[in-house]
């Protein structure tokens, strides 16, 4: 595997929008620093809901990409759903919690799943496209920072998977606001999950 590309974005108005995002990723030419909160320079608009240590990072496989180019009838170039990274052979769905993308120095580590919303939809110009993208259950991959390094397209990554019990993108996205067994909340609660998910699986008892 290697990086792809990088992908970076200013804040800017969406279509008939008040707000401003920074969804809209274009890739970086030469090499990129991504310390605690991510790609030095990539605009976070929405602090709520993006950005952050545990969503510092957010990466799509390019089998994925080119499942969906084909699904969608276009090509899905580098940004095109808001992420920071492209990693070469990867399938979102072959990722879990926990699992680590290690670039020289660069250590990654997976959190989340992206769960979609109206920005996405609307960026995609498709107001179905939160459920087209649920049903399709490829979720995007939010990562935390365990090392900060210089990064460049054309790296080499390895994908070191997590040692312990899976939770993998597709089941995060499924299970995401339901009330788990106490077995999947335990499992789920082993791996380094997101820690507002964490919180909300603290809660049920």
């Amino acid at each position: 595997m290697k990086i792809l590309a990088l992908c970076r974005g200013n804040a800017e108005r969406l279509p008939g929008k008040s707000y401003k995002t920074g969804i809209f990723k274009h890739a970086v030419n030469g090499a990129v620093m991504i310390d605690a909160e991510g790609l030095v320079g990539d605009a976070i608009c929405n602090r709520k809901h993006h950005g952050g240590v545990d969503q510092a990072v957010y990466i799509e496989g390019s089998l994925t990409l080119d499942w969906w180019a084909q699904e969608l009838g276009r090509p899905c170039g580098p940004g095109t759903f808001g992420e920071n990274m492209v990693i070469s052979d990867l399938d979102n769905r072959d990722v879990s919690v926990g699992d680590r993308f290690i670039s020289s120095d660069l250590v990654l580590e997976v959190s989340a799943c992206r769960i979609p919303c109206a920005t996405f939809a609307a960026r995609m110009a498709d107001p179905k496209f939160v459920k087209r993208y649920t049903d399709a259950a490829r979720p995007g991959i939010y990562c935390r920072v365990i090392r900060g390094g210089i990064a460049e397209a054309g790296m080499p990554v390895e994908h070191q998977s997590f040692a312990g019990d899976k939770v993998t993108m597709p089941e995060l996205m499924e299970t995401f606001g339901r009330r788990l067994s106490e077995a999947d909340r335990a499992r789920y609660l082993a791996a380094p999950i997101h820690y507002k998910l964490r919180a909300m699986l603290e809660t049920q008892r």
